[in-house]
């Protein structure tokens, strides 16, 4: 795993590269964003759609509202970069859209879309 610093007006936003499988339930997720907020000092993520868990994306699992509710207890924001459209949910896209509105995670498509939304107070 590679994880690279970006500085954005002042803020720190850690990009996280890999080609495997990083967030695959809970506690992976919680154990990626506790050690970059330890070993990095840094509370903002950007990770590739590819290195989550397909089951995520499922709503039913709940996987998704359980990881972004740790994340919301740790103050942890986080952009999953990826290709959403050819989801067809409408739970899904909701979600997506919802999450977007917020201020602390997003579905975006491009890593310049995600340190633009992170880098927001």
């Amino acid at each position: 795993m590679k994880i690279s610093i970006i500085k954005s007006d002042g803020i720190n936003i850690a990009m996280v590269e890999n080609e495997d499988i990083l967030i695959k339930d809970v506690q992976s997720a919680l154990d990626l964003a506790v050690n970059i907020l330890y070993e990095y000092d840094c509370s903002r993520i950007i990770i590739r759609k590819e290195s989550v868990i397909r089951d995520f994306f499922i709503l039913s699992s709940r996987l998704a509202g359980d990881i972004l509710q740790k994340y919301s207890n740790y103050k942890i924001k986080i952009a999953i970069v990826g290709d959403y459209s050819k989801y067809t949910s409408k739970p899904l896209k909701d979600f997506i859209y919802e999450s977007n509105k917020g201020k602390d995670f997003f579905f975006v498509s491009t890593v310049e879309e995600a340190i633009d939304k992170l880098r927001q107070k």
